[in-house]
């Protein structure tokens, strides 16, 4: 018996092993690929749009090559040391120095990713310590940082790896100092990382670096005295140099005062003080951290704060707030992702996908980055090791799974659906993502005017074979009742959006178990109707020349030429089949049909996709067989849920407080049980769902 209990577990340990083997390969794999990629995309722009800063260095009319004052051309914004350094790469034919250079660059990152992971605060599970290493290559490679500075060809990588180097890797007091000052060198705020060595009790390393800095800046001063002297004292340590200040690629604290309006003395003032603040809270949470045996988020603090107090951060210098990521918030499992899932899309999405378009949250969204950062500097409650929730954090209630009805639908055994409600933080987060590829992608997904209006043709064909094509009788009958057709107009233009956000928030508050799976719901639904968008682009009644359709939403427009549509430049007309506009509101109908308590409620929630039929036919937008296509990829994304998750029929439980029945205890009941912040307690009624 011992024997084959030991076999057993010798057999699973080796299927985890396996598994994580695999896993291990294919995130190599997706690094050897997003390598392959980053090289191909550098370096197969034209001459002239390549490695532009590099360019504008080291070309044969570079700053590097021409006489006189590196800074006089306003071009160069390194020090003067980096330009010293960069001298010697003049000689370098263009086509050799652009591969060399992109491919050290990469060779850097992966130095980057490697050192990082080393730098992980213990203890490290055995699975972390195997898979880290490619997650954090391939996660640096898609940054933005890591992206700006391959396009620009920048030395951005560099300060922030000798600062790792030194932290990390260095033995003995010296080098590390030495390391950190040659940082400093290239990049003058970096000599925060000396303060902290010293505010660590490491005081002959943070001398050594600040001997090292002024050594290298000596240097670069005795070889070019009037590049160092425009640079230091004329341009006060490189301020102003480079693209406006108050561009929205400046990062920092200076670049949004400027935003803001402010300007002049009352703006340095301004900057100076809260750069003090800044400095000081960072650093005493970064002194805290290191002593807490968190050195990696000790120095991507003070990294954060040296963007933000920074007179210019520019996107290829924010590598640092992306090391934030290793810093653990909260105290339950289920809120344990959400600074790192933030921290991840800021830092390789751009804002416009992240915020909407709405006033208020434009400055927000504007520098969004610099609020990352200044939330990793000073504000986020970062966990201390000595935490009981550090490795143990308050687990997630989930929900036993429900046995499917038919017994050979294969349900996934780590989709559980989750009792408590989701992160609304995380949730807003992922819906705006989800929602900005889907548009991005429907706009992208076009074959051109001829192929959809061909695919028109077709569709109308089966239509007129089937005896259903009702579009231009219901249409013009529409066009002839003005008050009907305002109200389609309204209708189609208006509750697309309202009604599903509307079923989403109140099931959210009310229903958060329903929530997770009704999301999940629309959310393949949406998916698989984009893989329609791109697969068969469809002219929509409106844009099907000599068939006589009234265009009533958008106005009359000219067929016959060649660029008819105004609404073509800002999104996909010919997104047509399946109709989402009748998807979504046949999803809203059925939510609201399982879910609703009164038969009211439920018959005015079919009213909803009765009337989007009727209003994607009577406008013109949308074919008949438009709306079984959106039908189609709702059912589909239900049955996609289902044969994840299994039904979502409750099943009665033991224990204390059970109040339901199988099969009919409500959504309320099991909420109700699930509540609490501390966790979930044991719940009677579970329903199965997804976790998703």
């Amino acid at each position: 018996m011992a024997d084959a209990e030991r076999s057993v577990r010798g057999n699973v340990a080796s299927d985890s092993g396996a598994r994580a083997a695999v896993a291990r390969a294919a995130l190599w794999l997706l690094v050897a690929v997003l390598a392959a990629r980053q090289m191909a995309v550098v370096l197969g722009r034209p001459a002239g749009e390549r490695l532009a800063d590099l360019e504008t260095w080291t070309g044969a009319t570079g700053v590097l090559h021409m006489a006189g004052s590196l800074y006089e051309p306003g071009r160069f914004t390194g020090t003067p040391f980096a330009g010293l350094v960069l001298k010697p790469l003049t000689a370098s034919a263009e086509q050799a120095l652009g591969v060399v250079w992109t491919f050290g660059t990469l060779l850097l990152v992966a130095a980057l990713g490697y050192v990082a992971v080393r730098a992980l605060p213990a203890p490290v599970s055995r699975r972390t310590a195997f898979l880290a290493a490619p997650f954090a290559i391939a996660l640096l490679m898609v940054s933005l940082p890591v992206r700006n500075t391959l396009f620009l060809g920048q030395t951005s990588v560099l300060p922030v790896l000798l600062v790792l180097l030194a932290w990390f890797v260095a033995r003995g007091e010296r080098l590390p100092g030495v390391l950190t000052g040659i940082a400093a060198a290239l990049q003058p705020v970096v000599l925060l990382f000396a303060v902290l060595f010293w505010l660590t009790g490491r005081r002959r390393a943070a001398a050594t670096g600040g001997a090292a800095f002024a050594a290298c800046t000596a240097l670069a001063w005795a070889a070019m005295p009037r590049d160092s002297w425009a640079y230091w004292v004329h341009h006060l340590a490189g301020a102003g140099l480079g693209d406006r200040p108050d561009s929205l690629a400046n990062q920092s604290l200076h670049g949004a005062l400027l935003r803001f309006g402010l300007q002049g003395p009352l703006e340095i003032a301004l900057f100076l003080v809260l750069a003090a603040a800044v400095v000081l809270v960072a650093l005493r949470r970064a002194v805290r951290y290191a002593r807490d045996g968190q050195p990696l988020l000790a120095v991507a603090v003070t990294g954060c704060a040296a963007v933000a107090v920074s007179p210019t951060a520019w996107q290829h210098q924010l590598l640092w707030v992306l090391l934030a990521v290793v810093g653990k918030v909260g105290t339950r499992a289920s809120d344990r992702l959400v600074w790192p899932a933030v921290v991840v899309l800021v830092l390789t999405l751009p804002g416009k996908m992240l915020l909407p378009n709405v006033g208020p949250i434009i400055p927000v969204r504007d520098n969004i980055l610099l609020v990352t950062a200044l939330g990793a500097a000073c504000v986020a409650p970062f966990l201390s090791r000595t935490s009981p929730h550090w490795q143990r954090p308050v687990p997630t209630g989930h929900a036993r799974p429900v046995p499917s009805r038919f017994s050979w639908v294969p349900l996934l055994p780590f989709w559980r659906r989750v009792l408590s409600r989701p992160n609304l933080l995380l949730e807003l987060l992922l819906i705006r993502v989800v929602y900005s590829a889907y548009a991005k992608v429907r706009l992208a997904a076009t074959a051109g005017r001829s192929a959809a209006e061909e695919h028109g043709r077709q569709i109308h064909s089966a239509e007129q074979w089937l005896h259903i094509d009702i579009e231009h009788w219901a249409n013009h009958t529409v066009v002839g009742i003005p008050w009907l057709r305002d109200f389609f107009d309204y209708y189609y233009s208006t509750f697309h959006f309202i009604v599903p956000l509307a079923i989403l928030g109140v099931l959210y508050v009310r229903r958060p178990s329903d929530y997770r799976w009704a999301r999940t719901t629309i959310g393949f639904a949406t998916v698989l109707a984009l893989l329609g968008f791109w697969l068969y682009p469809l002219a929509p009644p409106r844009l099907m020349p000599g068939l006589g359709f009234i265009d009533t939403v958008h106005g009359v427009q000219d067929l016959d030429s060649p660029d008819f549509g105004a609404l073509t430049a800002v999104t996909n007309q010919y997104a047509a089949m399946p109709s989402l506009h009748f998807g979504w509101s046949l999803w809203c109908g059925v939510v609201i049909v399982l879910l609703a308590p009164k038969v009211w409620m439920k018959a005015l929630g079919l009213l909803h996709p009765v009337f989007t039929v009727s209003a994607i036919v009577a406008t013109g937008n949308h074919w008949v067989l438009d709306a079984v296509g959106g039908a189609a990829v709702v059912a589909a994304g239900f049955g996609l849920t289902y044969v994840l998750a299994g039904p979502r029929r409750l099943e009665a439980g033991t224990g204390a407080g059970s109040r339901t029945a199988a099969g009919t205890g409500t959504a309320e009941e099991a909420d109700a049980d699930a509540g609490g912040a501390a966790g979930p307690p044991v719940v009677a009624a579970e329903p199965a769902g997804s976790k998703a």
